[in-house]
């Protein structure tokens, strides 16, 4: 009897607080083609090259075929621990469980929709146990944080809707337990929050003890005793999360990326009607750089919010306080330490101001606020806010920068005033007929839900017009065929090797397919690894947020174990052999692939040795012969292209635009040879695409590496080059050059190593092999070096001297051994004592407090 009244009093309204963000994010996704099984998927911007393989890798995890801990997908390796702590700790996420590594798209659909409907779940419990309103105003609060501006222009970070989620549980954590002593809901959702997503929570965990601060300087004297509760259980739930959260920062601080230098007072790219212009219905400026904070949360929200500052119903004192924390947010914008103080110092990189969500979410309680205490008598006052509203819309069409604000069109503009117009239409209207009051209740909450769905709908159409929602295919188009020949390396190897893909899809593949490779983007890497690997050859610039496969040399192949490569077309790599075929793409076979471990001595760790390849693989093999040498590249062609030589560096501009620059160089190879096109130089968006014997390849010139394979010659040839730039922007380029490798000097150097190679067994977070050695030797691996990192001589724990901190590198004695280096995360064991102490300590704290309550 007792669940039928809840139903009949609330259920009722919690359900709907949940399935109505579902049901107008099915239909808006559904107006772009979007749905279960549809061929268009949610995968715009970063969902479609990280989430999706992402989830993918997390699904292999689950299934048992990668541990928590360590991927050896990751690029050549990765903390698997601290990647999950940013990308896939969703309460959700053990969902793609149930689905094929096929059907990512349709899995993360649900997810996120589901996601949608959780953060409106939350904010309704929060609601229904602080607001004293009806049902409806209860809903109508919650259905419009969960599509509030942040929650869906930022969707394709969907990773960062956990936060959301968690927040109004925080919230009600607090006040339960200032008001009534309780602590376990803020203990389990500030766990459950630190958990799910580090940097989300760094964020709201700041709002959340500034608003504990707001409401002990509302009444001092009620919550002083309050305090000390509040950070006991804040630390111990903190204590508990460093299971994830400790590992997670000692990874950042030893891979992550530098802190942004403060250089302005105020934010670049803001200005003064930014703020107003985001509370608009439908506005949606861009998600890149130049946007300004998505704030929008309701017309009804706003109008409320307002409210609570204008009435005389609410102390001054309240007012200052709550305002002051508005004006923090507000400062935080245009104030650019502050800015970099939300964000970590680190700042952002497109997607701005991710701490917008809080302004929403701070503008909804406190009209939660003011709804309880308005009544007929408030009427003036509601009119004033909606006329000064539109007022305030109707300044900036005309005294705005209309270049910046361009994306404000008729239609945001004549909705947002029309909506207000009717809101307070609504108002007027049912105080003169009260006796009809449901009538109006149904009127204003189909006038809501109309807004809503506009909002979401401008919201989606916006991101699919800057990031594209893309189809399916861009996802799986070649998925049956590459997970063939991927099968089909992992079923003829037991030991650790690696794999590219000249034709893939994403950087990020080889999480979708269990492989190791080379590429990746991310925002958790082994920065130290990539470093040196870019040195290495391989383009990895800045912060390192990209490592590249393409456009290295068969050095770093041979050296890296890329045992096999992908492609549609003959990769004309020297010792590549077609292994097998499934449909356009081919596996190729590199029999000159070195394995994970390589015997050297101890001059390896000499500071300035072996700086790049070419010094690597000498001092591995000690080849004194030259392998590689270089030659003048004939220009013999040149069509819509203007150059202009400037010493070293060439600048290549358009004579005609909207059309190719094209290029055609003459190169004389000698035999024996594995030929290159050197192009190293700056464009913004420019690919370059070479054509070599009628194939034709493109690279991303800024992206990738610099060294164009132009395939293998055994004997003398001249040859011609194609190369074409795409893009409108001028190209800065080092003057093009041949480069050739010796093959037979190539092929006597790595014969010579492979006589001292170490190949070691992979399983999990181990990696192990057993070795025989005449003398004391080094065992030089390509496994990225991390401090989780522990060796094992014989089963005795050893420490491992770094190589660069960019690989592991153990010194082994004379003799019979059997090597062993286990991962576990740092900080992970004391994190994990922390998880069980923390959790125990609260058990006795809260039975405390229980019990101190009583007797008062």
């Amino acid at each position: 009897m007792r669940r039928m009244n809840w139903m009949k009093q609330k259920g009722w309204a919690f359900l709907l607080s949940i399935f109505l963000p579902i049901g107008i994010m099915c239909f808006v996704y559904a107006l772009l083609g979007i749905y279960p099984g549809s061929e268009k998927t949610i995968l715009a911007s970063d969902a479609l090259s990280q989430t999706s393989n992402f989830f993918a890798s997390l699904n292999n995890t689950l299934h048992g075929k990668q541990s928590f801990f360590y991927s050896w997908h990751g690029s050549l390796g990765l903390n698997y621990w601290s990647f999950m702590a940013y990308y896939l700790n969703g309460i959700f996420s053990p969902l793609i469980y149930f689905f094929d590594n096929s059907q990512v798209p349709d899995a993360l659909y649900l997810i996120i929709l589901l996601k949608f409907g959780a953060i409106g779940g939350t904010f309704w419990i929060m609601s229904d146990q602080t607001f004293k309103v009806p049902q409806w105003v209860k809903l109508m609060l919650s259905i419009s944080y969960a599509l509030s501006g942040f929650a869906v222009a930022y969707s394709p970070q969907q990773m960062w809707l956990d936060g959301l989620i968690y927040l109004p549980l925080v919230i009600l954590g607090i006040h339960r337990l200032m008001d009534k002593k309780r602590p376990a809901v803020l203990f389990i959702s500030y766990l459950l929050l630190f958990l799910s997503n580090f940097y989300m929570a760094f964020m709201i965990g700041v709002f959340s003890f500034l608003y504990v601060i707001c409401r002990f300087l509302i009444d001092p004297a009620k919550y002083k005793k309050s305090l000390l509760p509040y950070l006991t259980t804040s630390l111990l739930a903190g204590g508990a999360s460093m299971v994830t959260i400790l590992p997670t920062l000692l990874d950042l601080k030893n891979n992550g990326e530098s802190l942004t230098k403060i250089q302005d007072f105020f934010t670049k790219g803001t200005d003064i009607w930014d703020l107003p212009a985001k509370t608009m219905v439908g506005v949606y400026d861009t998600s890149k750089f130049g946007s300004s904070p998505f704030l929008y949360f309701g017309l009804l929200g706003l109008i409320f919010c307002l409210f609570y500052f204008v009435s005389p119903k609410f102390p001054l004192k309240n007012k200052l306080i709550y305002g002051s924390l508005f004006l923090l947010l507000i400062a935080s914008v245009y104030i650019e330490p502050l800015n970099l103080f939300w964000h970590g110092f680190h700042s952002p990189n497109m997607f701005l101001f991710r701490f917008s969500f809080l302004f929403s979410f701070l503008g909804l309680l406190l009209a939660g606020f003011g709804l309880e205490k308005v009544t007929r008598e408030d009427t003036n006052r509601l009119v004033n806010i909606v006329l000064g509203l539109i007022l305030l819309y109707l300044a900036i069409i005309f005294l705005a920068n209309r270049k910046r604000y361009d994306f404000l069109d008729k239609t945001t503009i004549a909705t947002t005033v029309i909506l207000l117009l009717v809101y307070l239409s609504i108002w007027l209207v049912s105080h003169k007929w009260q006796q009809k009051m449901t009538i109006w209740w149904v009127l204003l909450f189909l006038v809501f839900l109309g807004e809503i769905t506009f909002n979401t709908q401008r919201m989606v159409t916006g991101i699919n017009a800057e990031w594209h929602y893309p189809d399916r295919v861009a996802f799986d188009r070649d998925y049956q065929d590459v997970q063939q020949l991927v099968a089909t390396t992992k079923e003829e190897n037991s030991t650790l090797y690696r794999l590219a893909n000249l034709n893939s899809i994403s950087r990020n593949e080889s999480f979708l397919y269990g492989y190791s490779g080379v590429s990746m983007f991310s925002s958790i890497r082994n920065r130290h690894s990539s470093m040196y690997l870019n040195e290495l050859g391989f383009r990895s610039n800045g912060t390192n947020l990209t490592i590249q496969y393409a456009n290295n040399t068969l050095v770093m192949d041979a050296l890296l174990g890329i045992k096999y490569n992908i492609s549609e077309n003959d990769p004309k790599k020297y010792g590549y052999e077609l292994k097998e075929t499934a449909g356009k793409h081919k596996l190729y076979e590199n029999r000159l692939a070195l394995p994970l471990g390589i015997l050297t001595d101890q001059g390896i760790y000499k500071k300035d040795a072996v700086k790049n390849q070419s010094e690597l693989i000498a001092y591995l093999s000690n080849q004194k012969e030259p392998l590689f040498y270089f030659s003048e590249a004939e220009m013999i062609k040149e069509e819509n292209v203007q150059i202009e030589d400037q010493g070293s560096v060439l600048f290549y501009s358009k004579t005609v635009p909207n059309k190719l620059r094209k290029l055609t160089y003459s190169i004389d190879v000698p035999a024996h040879s594995q030929a290159y096109l050197s192009l190293y130089g700056r464009g913004m968006e420019v690919e370059a695409i070479t054509k070599v014997n009628g194939i034709e390849q493109r690279s991303g010139l800024e992206e990738n590496g610099q060294y164009y394979n132009l395939g293998y010659y055994e004997k003398v040839e001249k040859i011609e080059v194609e190369v074409s730039f795409t893009g409108e922007g001028v190209v800065h380029l080092v003057k093009p050059t041949a480069m050739f490798m010796n093959v037979e000097v190539f092929e006597d150097s790595i014969r010579t190593i492979q006589k001292q190679g170490v190949s070691f067994e992979t399983k999990g977070r181990t990696a192990e092999a057993d070795v025989n050695l005449a003398k004391e030797q080094v065992v030089l691996t390509t496994i990225p070096y991390d401090k989780g990192w522990s060796a094992y001589i014989d089963g005795k724990k050893v420490e491992i001297p770094t190589f660069k901190d960019a690989f592991l590198a153990l010194p082994v004695p004379k003799g019979a051994h059997t090597i062993k280096f286990v991962f576990l995360p740092q900080g992970f064991k004391i994190g994990f004592s922390l998880l069980i102490s923390c959790l125990i300590l609260f058990i006795f704290f809260n039975w405390w407090l229980t019990k101190e309550d009583r007797k008062t």
